[in-house]
């Protein structure tokens, strides 16, 4: 049984800062929707419905032997701040957290994969790669799709293909998105004009968390809007191709910054690092856009013996939700944002105190 304690102290799969691009694309992200044959959708579901489709899918895939490192969270019977830190770690979504009744969620030791049951779908099922990697991360949730297949039947159209609560996601079932870290666009204030072409063909822009959250520390989230009448192959193509020109742009809005303002460059790299270093007090957006900078001063070689899955779990460890798990007690916000400051002096001040003295 996974423990929310244990798991605040680790970093997940999708944060190790390695695969393909990872300077630029933080994780690969795909996502099923699946609905249950025998039951209606969820909005029409009374709460005797919700129950026992829950009660139906934790035992069926209970029978699912591969799963021996799976555990089923209760997410009803978590309280705020837990089902907050399941948010803030990318294992379920908002909705989910936010929604009334029996649900839950199935998560893989190793945070590779979860399946959430009664959020929009009946079954919401997701994998996260670390990097550009959407064709691994394809494979294991086709695997993993294929597995649960075996032991539920799903609702489909022989011509629709699967059907879901929502008619953009009839179909394949399938949002594919990329998480990119593009501070030097934003810098250079071109990221508008490269998001509003992204519109027009289809593609949503989000911020860290998905659907309805904001962008936090340069971080956007890119993904398909429609799933009917495209394969599968067909959508990763679209998203990989457009990571690909995204993950272009921004290497050269860097260069463009490193050849003309340097100086000033390092000079905002360098206060970031030193206020994270120093701060008593800090808040969460103000520590999301100083790690920013930060983090495109490693990828940039302008900071020095700081790594960037370092860096990545700060990013996530220092959100309300972990700060409380990993304090072991409820915090106010100013609390919160004290106990921030501690937090990233622990993992970052002392590596600027040893590089102070080193030079002198």
């Amino acid at each position: 049984m996974i423990k929310l304690e244990e798991l605040a102290g680790q970093c997940g799969e999708w944060l190790r800062g390695s695969g393909p691009d990872s300077d630029i694309v933080v994780s690969s992200r795909i996502r099923l929707a699946r609905n249950l044959a025998d039951f209606t959708f969820m909005r029409k579901c009374t709460g005797l419905d919700r129950a026992s489709i829950e009660r139906t899918l934790r035992e069926r895939l209970g029978r699912i032997k591969q799963w021996n490192t799976v555990s089923f969270l209760d997410v009803n019977s978590l309280d705020e701040v837990d089902r907050q830190f399941l948010v803030e770690r990318q294992l379920i979504s908002r909705e989910l957290a936010d929604a009334d009744g029996s649900r839950g969620v199935l998560v893989d030791a190793n945070e590779q994969f979860s399946v959430m049951i009664n959020e929009e779908d009946h079954l919401r099922i997701q994998v996260m790669n670390s990097g550009l990697d959407l064709m691994g991360a394809w494979e294991r949730i086709n695997r993993i799709d294929d597995m649960i297949e075996k032991h539920v039947t799903y609702a489909f159209h022989e011509r629709l293909g699967y059907l879901t609560a929502c008619p953009t996601n009839v179909g394949t079932g399938m949002r594919v998105s990329v998480m990119l870290h593009m501070p030097a666009l934003v810098l250079t204030r071109h990221l508008e004009r490269v998001f509003r072409s992204l519109q027009r063909i289809s593609l949503a822009v989000r911020g860290l968390y998905g659907e309805g959250s904001q962008a936090m520390g340069d971080f956007y989230q890119i993904s398909n809007q429609i799933t009917l009448g495209k394969s599968e192959e067909e959508l990763i193509a679209q998203v990989s191709e457009v990571a690909q020109t995204l993950i272009e742009y921004e290497r050269k809005a860097r260069n463009f910054l490193v050849e003309n303002g340097l100086k000033e460059l390092h000079d905002r790299v360098s206060r970031a690092y030193g206020l994270l270093c120093t701060a008593q007090t800090i808040s969460s957006e103000e520590t999301m856009a100083l790690l920013s900078s930060v983090r495109m001063g490693v990828n940039l070689g302008l900071i020095q013996d700081v790594e960037i899955p370092t860096v990545n779990k700060l990013f996530i460890h220092t959100q309300p939700a972990h700060l409380q798990k990993i304090s072991g007690t409820a915090l106010s916000t100013a609390d919160r944002n004290i106990e921030r400051a501690s937090y990233l002096q622990r993992h970052l001040g002392r590596q600027a105190h040893d590089e102070s003295a080193e030079n002198n």
